[in-house]
């Protein structure tokens, strides 16, 4: 395992009994930025780094009975929590690096991927694997229930123009693995960029 894997492993394992408890009014952001995926009944969707896999059961709702939801984490007790969560009913958890993903080439419609694009190593390489499961026309949601200068200012640091999440930075980053960025956001209350898969 690389040192990358083990320090996300490390950073998640050490949070994940009350990652709920810390962030208890995120509902709503998440189930905006579902809604915005513009899932049918009958969907498949990969929630990418699915952590407690919060958004596992709006998926689940977006997608109905007939849809496939897929929660992928690297950190087993994130996980763990989310079984505990009741959240293994809404879709099916894989313990998994989005580097290498055991799914097949275009079989999913949407990726769904809270918090994640700041935790992958290597974003171009790891977005071009997300861009590999999705079928051409299909989307990718990259959210976090708060914007970039209220979680700056949350961990006490500033923004800079280096910021991966900066509009300028992550509209190339995108288009070069596969997406094109269809809208970007970055408000106090949410930060949430569409992309679509590039055929």
């Amino acid at each position: 395992m690389s040192d990358d894997h083990t320090h996300v492993q490390e950073f998640f394992s050490a949070r994940a009994a009350d990652w709920d408890s810390r962030f208890p009014d995120d509902g709503p952001a998440y189930a905006a930025a579902v809604a915005e995926l513009g899932l049918r009944a009958g969907d498949r969707v990969l929630d990418a780094g699915c952590g407690t896999g919060r958004a596992l059961p709006l998926l689940r709702a977006a997608v109905g009975p007939s849809g496939v939801v897929v929660g992928a984490d690297l950190t087993p007790a994130m996980l763990e929590a989310a079984v505990r969560a009741g959240r293994d009913r809404d879709g099916r958890l894989l313990l998994a690096d989005v580097a290498a993903l055991p799914l097949r080439s275009r079989s999913l419609d949407a990726v769904f991927g809270a918090g994640l694009i700041s935790h992958l190593p290597r974003p171009a390489e790891n977005l071009r694997e997300l861009a590999r499961v999705v079928r051409p026309g299909g989307v990718l949601a990259l959210f976090h229930p708060i914007g970039r200068a209220a979680l700056a200012a949350r961990q006490g640091r500033q923004i800079t123009q280096e910021d991966l999440r900066a509009e300028p930075n992550l509209r190339p980053l995108l288009a070069g693995s596969g997406w094109r960025m269809t809208s970007y956001a970055d408000e106090d209350a949410r930060f949430l960029v569409l992309a679509v898969r590039e055929d």
